[in-house]
């Protein structure tokens, strides 16, 4: 590991500070990613700025009815918390489905947003990558790429996105809250995350110099008729293949609001609206299901070794949106699929 200096912030006016006068340093709260980054010599930054001691651990109810999670709740108090557990089940279900109780404890809620892509390629450092070294090549094109994205890819880059967590958030269309120097603002969840395009070296739209400080659920929480499934390897702690959350409001047997989105298949939790709108005033059954989709994966591209997640994909959704209607969540404790 490169040396690196160590300084502790005060407050988020402090940190903004610290970040804005050295862009070559990092934050750093539980490190659960950052300190792998380092060790593998993919990250150097020439400071740690130590945000673990800021007042962002809270958890509270809004005016309108949503919650305010703070961006240094560790992901095991998000998932345990009374009020996600009762309201937002999709998010605590989305959360117990990734990495082990270990790293739950330490992982921070706005760490997780940012944790970055898992592609053998992004971490072997003795071969090209766009994402690690903007122009030198992407090795996963023609190489390993069975975990490898398959929707919203470009010629740059076909890594995917890793979080769990942040395929709940996009499906419960939760909003980030940053400041920075010229302020506060916050960025609806869906503009958050990038595609790679010609710049995948970009995971988000944060800037350099800002601060996640929360994460706003609104209102909706779908607590009944939802489901996280993920599909991976092995059912111990692993990345997804292919992840869906799914979320419906129900009137009878008719679906008045559809939420899908998708992880492990793109460079960012995947919705497509034009599938969500499909479902809507249709039946829950299974035709409505398949048409769903078949509309969200029309533009799917596998490569030599994933191109299996295509009908993976196409399975899982059928089977997440099934599990949502009949209000039979998909269980993170014994992980059969049902």
């Amino acid at each position: 590991m490169i040396n690196f200096q160590y300084t502790r912030a005060n407050d988020v006016a402090d940190a903004v500070r610290q970040i804005a006068a050295d862009p070559t340093a990092k934050f750093i709260a539980g490190g659960t990613n950052l300190i792998d980054l380092m060790k593998e010599d993919v990250e150097r930054p020439s400071r740690l700025i130590d945000i673990s001691r800021l007042p962002l651990k809270s958890v509270e109810e809004t005016k309108d009815g949503g919650l305010h999670i703070g961006a240094l709740v560790s992901n095991s108090d998000v998932a345990y918390h009374p009020l996600i557990e009762q309201r937002y089940p999709l998010l605590s279900s989305a959360i117990l489905a990734g990495a082990s109780q270990q790293l739950r404890n330490m992982a921070s809620t706005g760490g997780n947003l940012l944790q970055r892509t898992r592609c053998f390629y992004f971490y072997d450092t003795a071969t090209p990558c766009n994402k690690r070294e903007p122009g030198s090549g992407c090795s996963a094109t023609g190489g390993l790429n069975r975990i490898s994205a398959i929707l919203g890819t470009s010629e740059a880059c076909i890594a995917t996105h890793p979080s769990d967590m942040c395929v709940a958030l996009a499906a419960l269309e939760a909003r980030v809250h940053v400041a920075g120097p010229e302020g506060e603002r916050a960025i609806a969840f869906d503009d958050f995350h990038r595609l790679p395009g010609n710049t995948p070296q970009c995971d988000t739209s944060l800037h350099p110099n800002e601060i996640v400080t929360a994460i706003e659920l609104p209102a909706q929480g779908f607590a009944k008729n939802y489901s996280y499934l993920k599909i991976r390897d092995r059912l111990s702690y692993a990345f997804a293949l292919v992840s869906v959350a799914a979320a419906l409001e129900l009137d009878g047997g008719t679906i008045k609001q559809a939420r899908l989105a998708l992880g492990g298949v793109a460079h960012k939790p995947w919705r497509d609206m034009a599938a969500e709108a499909a479902l809507r005033g249709k039946p829950a059954n299974q035709a409505a299901f398949a048409h769903a989709a078949d509309l969200l994966l029309r533009d799917a591209k596998g490569f030599t070794h994933n191109a299996f997640k295509i009908d993976l994909a196409r399975r899982s959704i059928f089977r997440t949106l099934t599990q949502a209607a009949q209000a039979t969540p998909q269980s993170q404790s014994d992980k059969k699929i049902r």
